[in-house]
């Protein structure tokens, strides 16, 4: 019975986003894993045909919202415009983070 006590305080969540602005050849996907590294998310990072980049994430909720912040606040490389978000209940089907070409 306790053992889900503690796991409720971090619920883990997905943070699916499109990225707009200048935001291709610029590092955005690396310096993107590397951001996902950092605070142990997975999921996977890629460039669409429209010039947007398509991030997944998942990971515990405080998490999630920091790497949500982060995309949003100007450290990315590039030249972040605007970013659709959608956070919904995480689904656990990555095991790590990764560039999709």
């Amino acid at each position: 019975m306790g053992e889900t006590s503690g796991q409720d305080s971090a619920k883990n969540v997905r943070l699916t986003a499109r990225v707009e602005g200048m935001v291709q050849a610029v590092g955005f996907r690396y310096w993107t894993q590397r951001k996902a590294d950092e605070l142990a998310l997975t999921g996977t990072v890629r460039n669409d045909a429209d010039g947007t980049v398509a991030v997944v994430v998942e990971g515990p909720q405080p998490l999630v919202l920091n790497f949500r912040n982060w995309l949003r606040s100007g450290h990315p490389p590039g030249r972040v415009d605007n970013v659709e978000e959608s956070v919904t209940p995480a689904t656990g089907e990555f095991k790590e983070f990764w560039i999709v070409d």
